[in-house]
């Protein structure tokens, strides 16, 4: 990126903003703009469900590979590094035999550790039978000191097999994580917030009265220690919600966002604004990736990734000089593959 200083470099960036189209040929938004997306991996068959971490100087992606969304083969979460978010290296492979890896999610630990959170899916017939009907199954936890060597991956304790910890966030020693039943009782999943301290044990915190039936929920925390939640719904609108909630998180206060945002994450920045992205069908049938702006009330779609077909579970992370990147796989292009995305947001007035 070049910095132009001075006052005719602010004023080249104010032009920028206002007049420059975004690279995929829409109008801009005085908000967001998209520098950069790249494909980063095609290496399987099928690449998808995506997450990122920025860790002692370096970008990491995990993602899951196999032959189709289903298997097929059981799947395997594949562990990239980068040191400049361009140029993209493995450097772990993390599998368990006979059972499929998926939904990975990276977090660091209070200990510093990594922490690789990952469904663990068990289906009928061996590998690679194409079809099979799922069985059973257990989320998973796998660590690491360095990202490059990871412990086998242990199944968690406390959250039941028929119930599904998608994603982890560390606030102050503690980890928060959301549990929904792949089972409905009277047409809706069960949806709970559960704690932990170690990554591996867990116990459950609430049932934070979800009011639509979902599942998938990725949870952060403002500076002054606010909880705030987005949340797939599977209604037929498909409008995502957003919670909030106040330490000790027992009691959560939810607002209709009016936007899908399936495989939801979000990002809140160190001024103290937020911005999302996830699933949506921006033309009412086709699913696109979309990156937008948040608040604790509502989103605001920005910019439609490149993007279609199978496509979504962004990983999304600020980096310096108001960049955000943005991990997400698509099938757009034909082949299911993983995906980088550079978003410039404008200073905070």
């Amino acid at each position: 990126m070049v910095k132009i200083g001075g006052l005719a470099g602010a004023l080249a960036l104010m032009i920028s903003w206002v007049f420059l189209p975004a690279a995929r040929g829409e109008e801009p938004s005085p908000v967001a703009r998209l520098e950069s997306s790249a494909k980063i991996w095609d290496g399987a068959g099928h690449n998808a469900f995506t997450d990122l971490l920025r860790h002692d100087g370096k970008w990491l992606c995990v993602f899951r590979e196999g032959t189709a969304h289903i298997p097929g083969t059981d799947g395997r979460i594949r562990v990239l590094a980068s040191a400049d978010g361009s140029s993209w290296k493995s450097q772990a492979l993390v599998a368990e035999k006979g059972i499929d890896l998926r939904d990975p999610k990276i977090s660091l630990m209070p200990d510093g550790r990594l922490m690789i959170l990952m469904g663990g899916s068990i289906y009928d017939g061996e590998e690679p039978k194409p079809g099979r009907k799922r069985t059973g199954g257990h989320s998973r936890v796998s660590f690491s000191k360095d990202g490059i060597e990871w412990s086998a991956p242990a199944a968690v304790e406390g959250v039941g097999d028929r119930q599904w910890l998608w994603r982890v966030t560390w606030h102050k020693g503690v980890g928060y994580g959301t549990v929904y039943s792949l089972d409905k009782l009277k047409g809706k999943r069960e949806f709970a917030i559960w704690k932990t301290a170690d990554g591996v044990r867990y116990e459950k915190l609430v049932d934070p009265a979800a009011p639509a039936d979902g599942g998938e929920a990725t949870i952060r925390f403002l500076p002054d220690d606010t909880a705030l939640m987005l949340f797939r719904s599977e209604e037929k609108d498909r409008a995502a919600w957003i919670a909030s909630s106040k330490p000790p998180y027992d009691k959560w206060d939810w607002k209709k966002a009016e936007h899908a945002a399936q495989g939801p994450d979000f990002v809140v920045l160190g001024d103290g604004r937020m911005f999302y992205a996830g699933r949506d069908f921006p033309d009412a049938k086709a699913a696109k990736t979309i990156f937008g702006s948040m608040t604790s009330q509502s989103l605001t779609p920005l910019i439609t990734l490149a993007s279609g077909g199978d496509t979504s579970y962004p990983g999304l992370v600020e980096a310096a000089d108001g960049v955000i990147y943005v991990s997400y796989y698509s099938s757009h292009e034909g082949k299911t593959t993983i995906y980088l995305a550079k978003i410039q947001v404008t200073p905070k007035r």
